[in-house]
């Protein structure tokens, strides 16, 4: 078992950038994000070349007498005392201190941090001193782009094996797939590796499943709250097996066996879009990815994109989740929806960033999946092949399928309301969808219950059930004609679109997308709540 810290490959690179920038230039900044071991890097530098080591700490015992606005002179005074008295002169965790003066909301002298570093740097130099600053990637004013930086670069299996040989008793240690783990979880830092050690050091159970179990439940959260979400299985939904099948082989199966994907060189496409009227099925499938990925799954909706002040900043945290629990999906319901209206250009552009981006080591491990009724009402840019890879088109039930969810809606009726005509309901309901089915059995029972409770007698159960398929396919057609009177009275588009670019990339979209290729059109509808639906090929 090592003894922390010893410094494992990527802290002891980073370490060597820092001597060789010391050497050269005299002053350098430590960047690295939370957790990869930046203190642990300082101190090892700080017991090769000795000086003064400071942390947060200084500057608020030394602001103790100050006026709030004066963090920037206290920052220098520190600075330049710390300077006078030692050769050498660490800052730990500078960005604590920075981001008041580069970032505080209404702070009148915003930047003036750089005024006050620019000649502390200067002064290090012609007094040949050695000056290390550690920011966790926040440019420091004053530093930034005016001295050499290094970088704790992102760990490999090796960093893995070491911090896992440091923390576990040695022969744990050995017998974990450290490899497995590392493509399952690639983006974990020091922090993260040390606790899930420190938590199963003693555990009788430990083995590699385990240990990615562990970190799957403690350090890979998605920002979606599975106990919200209706409980559904993909072969839960009927109809819909060509889609399923190539979902199964486009995503999920380079998302879920990591091992596969390396020895092939597999990526999950990273533009799906599911296309298709409402309710049949294209957010079930959002729900059951959602179980089945776990922290691997992350959704976008109207609860996120619904115009807050932190809009951006909720989206750009959810693409930075993603990363950090890469592979991933992230899944956007309702797209056609949200960009409607064109009051959401930034997401628009955004996305466009973001796909066209999604080919970078960094982001190469996430999947984009999109939901539209309405692919016409979709910015014409974000759907050209490409961008969209697999394009899934969910369709109307056919009689097998409706049959099929039928008999699972039916399986559970209560006994009072006794046995359907499940062939007569399959022909009576053509043109309906699964969420429309599901309608059709609540209703009916509710018929049912008027009937027997306020009129004391009851009709065949089958009738029941074929009024309420009359009276959901009444409904369909009058908000279907409903809609069509809004859309006439606003036909305005979003200054996104343009209709020759949208029929150029409708057209390339065919002939790049691989799967089952949709041809865009309207249909009608509203977006429904992503936590519960109908589990039987309807949303």
């Amino acid at each position: 078992m090592l003894t922390p810290p010893e410094l494992f490959p990527a802290q002891h690179q980073a370490l060597e950038k820092l001597e060789r920038n010391l050497r050269a230039h005299h002053v350098t900044s430590l960047m690295g994000r939370p957790g990869a071991g930046k203190t642990t890097i300082l101190r090892v530098l700080h017991e090769r070349i000795g000086g003064a080591y400071l942390t947060s700490q200084h500057f608020v015992e030394a602001s103790a007498n100050r006026h709030p606005l004066a963090l920037d002179e206290t920052v220098y005074a520190v600075l330049r005392d710390a300077l006078s008295a030692n050769d050498s002169v660490i800052v730990d965790d500078f960005h604590l201190v920075a981001i008041v003066s580069c970032c505080a909301p209404g702070n009148p002298r915003l930047n003036f941090l750089a005024a006050a570093l620019v000649p502390i740097v200067q002064m290090a130099v012609q007094a040949g001193k050695r000056l290390v600053f550690s920011t966790e990637g926040i440019p420091i004013p004053g530093i930034y782009e005016r001295v050499p930086s290094a970088h704790i670069p992102p760990f490999v299996v090796a960093d893995y094996t070491m911090l896992c040989a440091a923390y576990l008793p040695a022969e744990r240690a050995r017998a974990l797939d450290v490899k497995k783990i590392h493509r399952f979880a690639p983006n974990l830092n020091a922090r993260q590796l040390r606790s899930t050690c420190n938590a199963l050091r003693d555990d009788p159970r430990l083995d590699t499943d385990r240990f990615i179990d562990y970190l799957r439940e403690h350090h890979m959260a998605s920002n979606v709250d599975l106990g919200e979400v209706q409980v559904v299985d993909l072969k839960d939904l009927k109809g819909l097996d060509d889609v399923l099948e190539s979902l199964e082989a486009n995503v999920i199966l380079p998302l879920e066996k990591a091992d596969v994907a390396e020895e092939l060189g597999l990526k999950a496409k990273r533009g799906v879009l599911l296309a298709g009227p409402p309710g049949t099925g294209k957010t079930t499938i959002g729900r059951a990815l959602a179980h089945r990925l776990k922290s691997k799954f992350f959704l976008i909706d109207g609860t996120v994109v619904s115009g807050s002040p932190q809009f951006f900043q909720r989206i750009h945290q959810i693409f930075e989740a993603a990363k950090q629990n890469a592979p991933a999906i992230i899944f956007i319901d309702d797209s056609d929806v949200i960009f409607e209206s064109g009051q959401d250009t930034g997401l628009y552009r955004y996305l466009l960033t973001m796909l066209d981006g999604l080919e970078s080591t960094s982001a190469g491990r996430i999947c984009l999946m999109m939901t539209a009724m309405d692919v016409g009402s979709m910015p014409p840019a974000l759907v050209r092949s490409g961008r969209i890879e697999l394009w899934l088109q969910t369709t109307l039930p056919d009689v097998a399928a409706r049959a099929a969810i039928l008999q699972d809606r039916c399986a559970d009726l209560p006994k009072a309301i006794g046995v359907v005509d499940i062939a007569a309901l399959t022909e009576a309901s053509d043109g309906l969808t699964g969420a429309d089915l599901k309608r059709v059995v609540d209703d009916a029972k509710l018929l049912f219950a008027f009937d027997r409770e306020r009129k004391g007698k009851t009709r065949p159960s089958t009738e029941y059930f074929l009024s309420a398929i009359e009276t959901v396919r009444t409904n369909k057609q009058q908000y279907a004609e409903a809609e069509a009177r809004a859309r006439m009275r606003h036909p305005v588009r979003p200054p996104m679109f343009d209709a020759f670019s949208m029929l150029a990339g409708i057209g390339a979209s065919m002939e790049g997308a691989e799967g089952a290729v949709a041809m865009p059109h309207v249909v009608l509808g509203h977006a429904t709540a992503f936590g519960s639906g109908s589990a039987s090929g309807g949303e």
